[in-house]
């Protein structure tokens, strides 16, 4: 596996008072694309909790991009695993 370059706790993010991160991060941390990572957690789906994935409206995906300047190319279709 390979060595992350950006420590985890840079991919955490809050967004209304929830500890969040996108499906984009989880998927590289295990090494595969979002697409295989999003298809493998629809699969298992009753493993995890209701409210553990969701979609980010338009709102959440502009005040999300105005807190972290630094995001680039986040799809505002993005889901987001608290």
């Amino acid at each position: 596996m390979n060595e992350l370059t950006i420590p985890i706790h840079h991919k955490i993010y809050t967004l209304h008072g929830k500890q969040i991160m996108l499906d984009e991060d989880l998927a590289s941390l295990y090494e595969v694309k979002t697409k295989v990572f999003n298809q493998a957690v629809k699969r298992n789906n009753e493993r995890f909790p209701d409210d553990f994935i969701f979609q980010l409206t338009g709102e959440e995906y502009g005040s999300l991009r105005s807190q972290f300047v630094t995001l680039e190319n986040i799809d505002s279709r993005s889901v987001v695993f608290s």
